[in-house]
């Protein structure tokens, strides 16, 4: 099973001014919205908080909007977007969610609810930091690995 480093999610209010900064000031380039397939948020679910993307060419930094409701309308208990996340990818989920239940450690499986080509899991490292695993599971956009 292989892992590595995919991208760091900051959240705020102002996901404009936020990109802004990254873009502007450090000079990061803009990531198209439309090379991420989102899922479609529905009957409560999912996520259509409002995103950009910022890179270096290796990195990634996912924008999202600050939504503190997020896991409770997805039956999950950790929100990827209550005060952001690093983010790995690796080749096999399954495989990676085996070790997390061999080491006890619990998480939440948001699946495909957020990008329809990641399946995505979340869990606390020992200081309470949100960490995301995901796989990807589709064809086509926003692999910058």
């Amino acid at each position: 099973m292989k892992l590595e480093f995919h991208h760091i999610n900051f959240v705020s209010e102002d996901i404009d001014r936020l990109h802004q900064f990254y873009t502007e000031v450090l000079g990061l380039d803009d990531i198209p919205i439309q090379t991420f397939p989102r899922t479609e948020a529905a009957d409560g679910k999912g996520f259509s908080g409002k995103i950009r993307f910022a890179t270096d060419g290796q990195m990634q930094m996912h924008l999202a909007e600050k939504d503190l409701s997020v896991a409770f309308r997805n039956g999950e208990v950790i929100n990827p977007v209550e005060r952001g996340h690093i983010a790995f990818r690796t080749d096999d989920i399954e495989a990676f969610k085996a070790k997390l239940d061999s080491q006890n450690i619990p998480y939440s499986d948001y699946g495909t609810a957020f990008a329809k080509e990641w399946h995505q899991v979340f869990f606390h490292d020992p200081e309470g930091n949100v960490i995301e695993v995901h796989q990807s599971v589709g064809q086509g956009g926003f692999d910058q690995s």
